[in-house]
């Protein structure tokens, strides 16, 4: 069997997520031109464990600044080329990888649904305590796999998404290697140390 060419991870997902939302209307408001999709090494073996996280580059409604502690503070910025990321989305692999199809579908939709619809670098929120997730993660994710049967009843190409029926041993016996851009964790910056804001 002939090798595939050399497999970029990230440029695979973020044609995916760029299709996700062009097709499903609950997703639309994101532009993926500001969302940076990025991997990161899992420390544990196994299935278990964080999956994928997004990384919000802006505070509660956009703002650049929080206060903490009596203290305000910023996030470094990142650009890729001039353009600025709003959000940061991580796959952790080799775990992400070795899950079913399905369950990696619903990771993927699980993580943008957490943009804000108004797109303004901070995260979907929920009334109450639990603002992240509404008050009940199990109804967070019945609502996903609403959403993943939905694309897929949209019968998108199948080459958009068929990487994802590969585990990780497999993705390498087929390219050789997996790549991908990488990105360090964006670190708080107290707002005073205006000389790290740009």
């Amino acid at each position: 069997m002939k090798r595939q060419p050399i497999m970029d991870f990230t440029a695979h997902m973020t044609r995916l997520c760029q299709d996700v939302c062009e097709r499903l209307e609950v997703f639309q408001h994101i532009c993926m031109d500001q969302v940076a999709v990025t991997f990161a090494q899992s420390k544990t073996p196994g299935i278990y464990g964080t999956q994928a996280k997004l990384t919000p580059m802006r505070f509660e409604e956009g703002s650049l600044t929080t206060t903490r502690r009596g203290r305000t503070w910023t996030v470094q910025r990142f650009y890729l080329g001039k353009r600025e990321m709003l959000y940061i989305l991580t796959f952790y692999l080799p775990r992400y990888q070795n899950n079913t199809f399905r369950e990696k579908m619903i990771t993927v939709l699980h993580e943008l649904y957490h943009i804000s619809p108004y797109f303004d670098g901070d995260i979907r929120r929920f009334d109450g305590r639990y603002h992240a997730h509404s008050a009940s993660q199990k109804e967070y994710d019945r609502l996903m796999e609403r959403y993943v049967d939905e694309y897929l009843q949209l019968t998108p190409p199948r080459e958009l998404y068929a990487f994802l029926e590969h585990d990780f041993r497999s993705l390498i016996k087929h390219h050789g290697n997996v790549v991908g851009h990488k990105l360090p964790i964006p670190k708080l910056i107290p707002i005073e140390d205006d000389r790290r804001l740009a």
